[in-house]
């Protein structure tokens, strides 16, 4: 096997490691007002996933890193064209990192209930926007003799995009609300248990639309095998979230959203990139890097790649009991009278009160 063929599989083992992992990330913080009526339960929500949500992250990182030096043509295509896109989920990105880390920083209930909207639109963007992005990948986009995009942003806004990002949307609802049930008890759990069981319902049919959709007019003989797949895991969801069975149902989605990848990934090769005229697409051949840069980074990956599924799995092991309400301390963030109080002390001047009396 040539070393661009592997590092194309690569890169889609590391999409696969980010969606299945940030997938329930993502889930937990979209479901966040549905869920989490009280404070106490939104807490739950978000500690079953503070642990880990940012080091699922770093397979988006890695992913990245990994086009940029593999497929140097294909990351400047594709960031270049897909812009405002992908700006759109970093900017997202960055601000459910703040919300989740500020938001125990001031005990107010203005104050959180701003952090968690920040978390529920971080989430919800990203969710739907990956989807619309690879479904554009499935698809084809408008490139030039010179591989440039040259389509615009509401060129990606076609029914299959939109569709896509439905799919995408759904499943890590549905990959939340199931990671929520295994990883929480009591009243949450039973609530998390039911929607999950309906969620399943609407993910297999938008999904298995866009499947079907993908294969029929994308896609090459071979990927019926992820089609069918994801057909079994996705009905394997909806038995298992019916039976509340959480484990089995997490493996069903985790599997469903494999099987996504490989269809997807499946469906572009040879390409990276495939153009609505195929004699402009980016391929693994005339968008890699040198041998030599491969070569250098797969020795980089054997050596390195192990010590990080070690520590990730270690991670994953110390924080696998559930959670519930009864183990959510009460709140020890400042509030905004002891915050402005302290800045006059530093300062040497009086601090503003909340009602705006001043005070020594």
């Amino acid at each position: 096997m040539e070393l661009s063929t592997l590092w194309f599989l690569l890169i889609a083992v590391l999409w696969t490691g980010y969606l299945v992992l940030e997938g329930f990330d993502f889930g937990v913080g979209m479901l966040l007002p549905v869920l989490g009526r009280k404070d106490k339960d939104r807490r739950v929500m978000i500690n079953t996933i503070g642990p880990v949500w940012d080091g699922n992250e770093v397979w988006l990182l890695t992913a990245g890193g990994a086009t940029f030096a593999a497929f140097p043509e294909w990351y400047a295509t594709m960031f270049s064209g897909f812009y405002l896109a992908l700006l759109l989920i970093l900017l997202a990105l960055i601000m459910r990192v703040v919300a989740f880390e500020w938001r125990g920083k001031i005990n107010t209930d203005q104050w959180r209930a701003w952090a968690d909207r920040g978390i529920i639109a971080g989430s919800y963007v990203p969710a739907l926007l990956w989807g619309v992005a690879f479904a554009n990948l499935v698809r084809g986009v408008e490139l030039d003799a010179d591989h440039q995009y040259v389509g615009g942003f509401f060129a990606l806004l076609n029914p299959f995009a939109l569709l896509g990002g439905a799919t995408t949307l759904l499943i890590f609802l549905t990959h939340g609300a199931v990671f929520l049930a295994l990883k929480t008890s009591g009243d949450i759990r039973e609530k998390a248990g039911a929607l999950a069981a309906r969620l399943s319902v609407v993910t297999l049919v938008v999904a298995g639309a866009w499947a079907v959709w993908a294969q029929l007019a994308y896609s090459v003989a071979w990927t019926w095998v992820a089609v069918v797949v994801a057909a079994g895991a996705l009905v394997a969801l909806v038995l298992t979230t019916r039976a509340r069975r959480e484990g089995w149902a997490f493996v069903a989605s985790a599997v469903a959203i494999v099987a996504a990848v490989v269809l997807i990934f499946g469906s572009m090769y040879p390409d990276v990139m495939p153009a609505i005229d195929p004699a402009n697409s980016l391929t693994v051949d005339n968008a890699s890097s040198t041998d030599y840069t491969l070569t250098v980074m797969t020795w980089v990956a054997v050596i390195l790649t192990p010590v990080v599924l070690l520590y990730q799995g270690w991670t994953y092991w110390v924080f696998r009991k559930r959670i519930s309400a009864d183990h959510i301390p009460e709140h020890t963030g400042l509030t905004f009278a002891t915050v402005t109080a302290k800045a006059g002390a530093g300062t040497g001047h009086g601090g503003t009160s909340p009602d705006g009396s001043t005070r020594a």
